[in-house]
């Protein structure tokens, strides 16, 4: 199920409050700028490959006006130490983080103001977090997530640390 779990930065484990109803998670989150979404899912056969996946969902991605789009897929812990790594410390990009699950889940937390925004992201949802939003990617103890991430620009977008510890001390990915 997805959700918005909202913290106080003074109590980054317990959450105020949880939203699991979609109008709520939508309006609670464009009230800072996040998009979230849900796509009617694509016409997939087990074993495709990364083109065929970008394919099924190429109408929406032309929709959205992104000119690039890559497959991210993890699906154990081998993969998962090396792209946690990049994903599980506060960071910020110069352009639109977009993710759409294609299967899996994941939790991408969001630093806005005084409070962060823990989002549960699962199988069709679409997460846009807009350019200089300090932000970080959970994938849990047992990661299976496979989502296209979308990027504004052919290069995509590079990270860059905050330098702050806040990640550490938030709420997890409860898998």
């Amino acid at each position: 199920m997805s959700y918005v779990a909202v913290y106080d930065l003074a109590t980054p484990g317990t959450p105020n409050k949880v939203l699991t109803h979609f109008d709520d998670i939508q309006s609670t989150l464009a009230e800072h700028g996040v998009r979230f979404a849900r796509w009617q899912p694509g016409t997939l056969e087990k074993g495709v490959d990364e083109a065929q996946l970008i394919a099924a969902y190429q109408p929406q991605i032309d929709a959205l006006g992104y000119a690039r789009a890559e497959v991210l897929s993890v699906t154990g812990a081998d993969s998962k130490e090396v792209l946690q790594a990049e994903r599980l410390d506060e960071h910020t990009c110069a352009e639109d983080q977009a993710r759409f699950f294609i299967a899996g889940q994941g939790l991408c937390s969001l630093r806005i103001g005084k409070y962060v925004y823990g989002v549960r992201c699962e199988k069709n949802d679409l997460l846009i977090v807009p350019a200089e939003m300090p932000h970080w990617f959970d994938m849990g103890e047992h990661p299976y997530c496979v989502m296209l991430h979308l990027f504004n620009t052919v290069e995509g977008a590079v990270p860059t640390l905050t330098g702050s510890d806040i990640a550490r001390d938030a709420g997890k990915l409860d898998d």
